[in-house]
């Protein structure tokens, strides 16, 4: 960490499971907070790192001017962690890549995220499961008119995101999510994002272990969508009260 306050030629630091903790991970905050210097790579995965190292590194992201990609994965940072990051990310203007997984953030972690992102037009690409989203893309601020993330290993995390981004995208209007595992969870954040998306008509859901319980939601939002056009639920666990919403 001290070292980081006056090092002007590294760009590049891996700190891969080294146990660093949360007090690590404060003294590298303390050292980032202010550093406007040549490191833009930083990674932490694997290292012990809860809410209190999460803070640190959040409140460093704040300030810090260089940092350009940032992975925080396989730690244990949950939920108070996750917000800390969020509000972070609200006020960041160069971080573009974030990595998160396997971080115990659970789905209301991944709704912090998804709020946080509202307010931020940087981060370009957000690993939450294993595969990087193309935030700017599903957010519209890159215009692109399909989207293809098949069979990526996508989990409910992944779709919350998704659907806060989509909700509002104005320019998207092919979403490709089939063989992932979106589940219930993710399905029905997707329909609450659907009752206010003016712009989608394709939709793939195919193979995504959605249930009764998503289909329910799904069902709700085409009540009030009358833009989508293209809706492939196949390969699903619907069964019979699926098929009744």
């Amino acid at each position: 960490g001290e070292a980081l306050k006056i090092n002007n030629a590294l760009t590049d630091l891996n700190l891969q499971d080294n146990k660093i903790g949360d007090e690590g991970a404060q003294h590298i905050g303390e050292a980032l907070k202010t550093y406007n210097g040549t490191l833009t790579s930083l990674d932490l995965y694997v290292n012990q790192i809860g809410a209190r190292g999460a803070f640190h590194i959040g409140e460093a992201l704040k300030g810090n001017k260089a940092l350009a990609s940032l992975n925080i994965g396989g730690n244990r940072i949950g939920v108070e962690g996750i917000q800390h990051l969020g509000e972070a990310l609200k006020e960041n203007v160069t971080l573009t890549f974030l990595k998160l997984r396997n971080n115990d953030i659970g789905a209301e972690g991944a709704k912090h995220i998804g709020k946080a992102l509202k307010d931020n037009n940087t981060l370009t690409s957000l690993d939450l499961d294993g595969h990087a989203l193309p935030i700017l893309e599903l957010k519209g601020v890159s215009a692109v008119e399909t989207i293809e993330l098949q069979g990526k290993g996508l989990t409910h995390l992944s779709g919350i995101v998704i659907a806060s981004c989509i909700s509002s995208n104005l320019v998207l209007k092919s979403l490709n999510l089939q063989d992932n595992e979106i589940g219930d969870t993710g399905a029905q954040h997707i329909g609450e994002a659907l009752k206010i998306n003016k712009a989608l008509t394709t939709l793939k859901l195919f193979d995504n272990k959605i249930g009764a319980e998503g289909a329910q939601h799904i069902g709700e939002a085409l009540k009030s969508n009358m833009v989508l056009t293209t809706l492939m639920l196949q390969w699903n666990l619907l069964g019979e009260k699926g098929a009744q919403h």
